[in-house]
């Protein structure tokens, strides 16, 4: 019984809690065809804008997605109102916490950060579209954008969305079962062939992850409410309103303060054809961190002068915790290669984050331990 009690309590320290009054949502028994998502839309726009004139309405089917389908529906007198339909991908399920997800985008939207949740369906969510573009890899070295996207972050870290005990990190749980998932063997021999001459074995990736383990937990990085996978695509630059918004909370949850923002500056490389070149230099880093600090502290109300010992253990830890990303993200594309149907590498994306998490490693061994 004792061991129940302890899974229960672990349970409750990484458990995102909805705010108290925050509205139910809305659920539809509709299934959606990923292979046809414009159909299953349509169903669902009757409930949700049952005043829309059918004949009127139009789709626009959004293709940056890596594990999702997306399409959006308006009527074009009514641009300002337009739904989101977002269709989980196939065996999504495995990776994704689907209630947390939800959780976290009731908190976020409590806090102004992130839009309106206006349903969910079978296999996925509705939501309200936000205003403004997409950033892309030369946006997010930009020292306005930069700046922009650090004073976010920081609002985002500093809410308080817990039941009142002192909130664990998530990373390892998920890490471990992302682990427990990849696939060592594939119908397709190329891809076999692959994996046994360019991916270490399950032994040498497992010792990796406990020495990564008992290294970064000893860092003293805060926990806090975390985004996870600020990808450049997954920020959204609203210029009349001069402010950047995250979108696409499938990975949030309680982690390391430091996980969240090296992640994001491993995604300075992109995605499909990444180039690890674009990883942010030291300066672009301090400048993106004492932002990002002195915003922080603003928010918990602890004052807003940033020390230079802060902004270099904040250096270093970022910069340790990126290998924790790379390491995150392989076992994430070994796993999606195995079971995901959208058209897109994750092998190859698999590989190069092994060959780059060796690479920053061998770097940062040198570089961090003088600190």
């Amino acid at each position: 019984m004792s061991g129940v009690n302890t899974q229960i309590n672990h349970m409750m320290e990484t458990e995102i809690h909805v705010p108290v009054g925050s509205p139910a949502i809305r659920k539809f028994p509709i299934f959606v065809d990923e292979h046809n998502v414009t159909e299953g839309a349509m169903k669902l726009i009757k409930e949700l804008r049952p005043r829309w004139d059918p004949n009127l309405i139009r789709t626009k089917l959004f293709t940056d997605g890596t594990t999702n389908k997306l399409v959006g529906c308006y009527v074009e007198d009514c641009l300002e109102d337009v739904v989101l339909v977002r269709v989980y991908g196939n065996k999504t399920e495995l990776i994704v916490d689907r209630d947390n997800e939800l959780k976290s985008f009731q908190v976020l939207h409590a806090n102004g950060c992130a839009p309106r949740l206006y349903c969910t369906f079978q296999n996925g969510i509705c939501y309200e579209f936000m205003e403004g573009r997409a950033l892309d890899t030369q946006d997010v070295r930009d020292p306005v954008l930069l700046r922009l996207i650090a004073g976010e972050m920081a609002r985002i870290h500093a809410i308080h969305a817990h039941n009142g005990c002192v909130p664990k990190p998530n990373l390892w749980i998920k890490m471990r079962k992302y682990f427990s998932l990849v696939a060592t063997e594939f119908t397709d021999q190329a891809a076999n062939v692959r994996i046994q001459q360019e991916v270490p074995s399950q032994e040498v990736l497992e010792q990796e992850m406990m020495w990564m383990k008992e290294h970064l937990s000893q860092l003293g990085s805060p926990v806090v409410l975390c985004h996870n996978d600020l990808l450049c695509k997954n920020i959204i630059h609203n210029a009349k309103d001069g402010h950047v918004r995250f979108i696409d909370y499938e990975y949030s949850s309680y982690n390391y303060q430091a996980f969240d923002i090296g992640n994001h500056f491993n995604e300075f490389a992109g995605m499909s054809e990444p180039d690890f070149n674009l990883y942010p230099s030291r300066e672009m880093q301090l400048d993106w961190l004492h932002t990002y600090l002195q915003a922080y502290k603003l928010s918990t109300k602890k004052g807003e002068e940033v020390s230079r010992h802060e902004l270099e253990t904040l250096y270093v830890q970022v910069n340790k915790f990126a290998l924790a990303s790379h390491f995150f993200w392989g076992f994430w594309a070994l796993i999606q290669a195995k079971y995901s149907t959208i058209e897109f590498d994750f092998l190859g994306s698999s590989i190069r984050t092994v060959i780059q998490n060796k690479h920053q490693n061998q770097h940062k061994n040198v570089s961090l331990s003088t600190k």
